[in-house]
């Protein structure tokens, strides 16, 4: 995918800032006698934060930003001055990303929601300046404390897509040529397996102001969930979807056969996928009469079907139809809510070892060059506090 602008997978090394140190100052003015402690706090480190943005439909603007530094709080002051904070970094993401430890593929957060913030590494707190260990036993404190370390990790971006309807079927099964006649997305169209080696993203209009969004994933074959063909790395779209149209040709040698094939590579790859709501699309249709229709009407899966032609456009209506009242039914609703709710999306533990990075390597994180004065003069003063 190295000429592709589709990009869902990248790491990326972040750090938050350091805290800066509190001062050990003592009020120097002429005619003021031992003036006192009057140093201030350091700075609070700058945090690492993920916001969602709907804007965004790919990672592609982090593909070759492979750090990401907040800023360090400065140090305190005399006279009470405290130290400027650290500037914290927003990273804004499409919605349905997920973060992954890149060292152990541990699972961290989900990122869906359009303004909704995670913070990820949070920046040291700026330590306390003398004035605050001034007592009556020791009015004059020479320490003070020193800030908290900055916190560092290189994570993986996942993105899972967002979408209400997604496509499912077999390589040449129509789903990208659909797309392309229900919505003004260009997707790749050709007469062979695997035209389409990344998702696409399609507005659906609906009737004068309605719309819905539907998504074209690359085709499935059998062993998908295993691996095989393109794998599991579009498998993991389907799951964002709230509804899945299944997209099988007329010409097959047995439509419930490969619609059984198709749900099976589903369900093994995520058992919560089997909950979805399920509608049948039987396409290239256009050479079919009605005797033909109502003979394979006979045995298909037990679930809405519709038959459509993007070559003649007979049936889309029908399926627009048919989507939208899904989409918008009472318990469609209620279940989506429902799952919202309890957060529906469990994500497993990503197998690192199954993703490749182009340009991936062992990168040194970048040195911070108060990193040696920093671990030298640290001591623990939270004793202190006490």
């Amino acid at each position: 995918m190295s000429g592709s602008n589709f990009v869902d997978y990248v790491k990326i090394y972040c750090r938050s800032g350091k805290g800066g140190r509190g001062s050990s100052h003592f009020r120097r003015e002429k005619y003021i006698p031992r003036g006192g402690p009057d140093g201030g706090d350091g700075g609070e480190g700058g945090s690492i934060i993920f916001r969602a943005d709907r804007n965004y439909w790919t990672l592609l603007h982090l593909r070759y930003q492979r750090h990401i530094l907040a800023t360090h709080g400065e140090a305190g002051a005399g006279k009470g001055s405290s130290g400027k904070k650290g500037e914290s970094k927003i990273i804004d993401v499409p919605c349905g990303t997920v973060i992954y430890n890149a060292l152990t593929g541990e699972y961290i957060c989900d990122i869906t929601n359009h303004g909704e913030e995670v913070v990820l590494l949070k920046g040291g707190k700026g330590g306390l300046g003398n004035t605050h260990f001034k007592t009556s036993t020791n009015q004059a404190p020479r320490y003070a404390q020193p800030g908290e370390p900055y916190e560092e990790l290189w994570i993986i971006l996942e993105l899972k897509l967002l979408a209400d309807v997604g496509l499912v079927g077999f390589p040449n099964a129509g789903k990208s040529t659909l797309l392309s006649v229900v919505s003004a997305a260009k997707p790749k169209i050709a007469n062979y397996p695997f035209t389409t080696l990344v998702p696409n993203l399609g507005i659906v209009s609906y009737r004068g102001d309605k719309s819905f969004v539907m998504a074209d994933i690359p085709g499935i074959i059998e062993g998908a969930s295993e691996g095989k063909g393109l794998g599991i790395r579009f498998l993991r779209h389907i799951e964002r979807n709230s509804l899945l149209l299944f997209v099988i040709p007329a010409d097959a040698d047995d439509i419930k056969a490969e619609f059984d094939i198709l749900l099976n590579e589903l369900t093994q790859y995520n058992p919560e996928l089997a909950d979805k709501k399920r509608l049948l699309a039987i396409s290239k249709t256009d050479l079919l009469d009605d005797e033909l229709k109502e003979a394979i009407s006979e045995d298909l899966p037990d679930i809405p079907y519709v038959f459509i032609s993007a070559v003649t456009n007979s049936g889309l209506t029908e399926l627009k139809d048919m989507l939208w009242k899904e989409l918008n039914s009472q318990d469609f609703i209620l279940a989506k809510e429902k799952k919202e709710e309890k957060d529906s999306l469990i994500h497993r533990n990503l197998d690192i070892k199954t993703v490749v990075f182009e340009d991936d390597d062992d990168e040194v994180p970048p040195a911070d060059d108060d990193d040696d004065d920093f671990e030298t003069d640290y001591e623990d003063y939270s004793y202190l506090d006490q």
